[in-house]
């Protein structure tokens, strides 16, 4: 048997496994079958971007200004070499990229704090529609 001969049979005994094969139904959450994993926790979007405000962006930054400290130790060391001038690109790079790092995980904090908002407006915005197709039936 030829090489593509026994790849085309090895995709073809792949691609009929898959295809045989379903899921079982009641979704791949972690709670179990049956079991819905869409849900959110306001309690645990408050915590999280607490942590980033409170932890990460706190550690990030004394973590840069550690390596911008011993970047300039070492171009003061490196003084009148081309390696000083070369430390000075790698701090200017590393400056920049612990400033976009910041400016990440303060948006990430933010979202998360946003979120809460967004899902309450989207439940509201369901409720209506289902209320104004049920002609204001079922109001709560």
């Amino acid at each position: 048997m030829s090489f593509d001969d026994e790849w085309s049979q090895i995709k073809a005994e792949q691609t009929r496994m898959r295809l045989n094969q379903l899921d079982g139904g009641g979704g791949s959450g972690s709670g179990g079958e049956g079991t819905p994993d869409l849900k959110t926790s306001a309690g645990d979007k408050k915590a999280a971007a607490e942590a980033i405000r409170e932890i990460l962006c706190p550690d990030t930054t004394k973590a840069g200004d550690h390596a911008d400290a011993a970047t300039a130790a070492a171009r003061t060391a490196f003084g009148g070499w081309q390696t000083a001038s070369a430390l000075k690109t790698v701090d200017e790079t590393w400056s920049g990229q612990v400033k976009l790092l910041l400016g990440r995980l303060t948006g990430e904090a933010n979202a998360l704090s946003g979120a809460g908002l967004l899902f309450q407006r989207q439940d509201l915005a369901v409720r209506d529609a289902y209320q104004q197709l049920l002609g204001g039936q079922g109001q709560s």
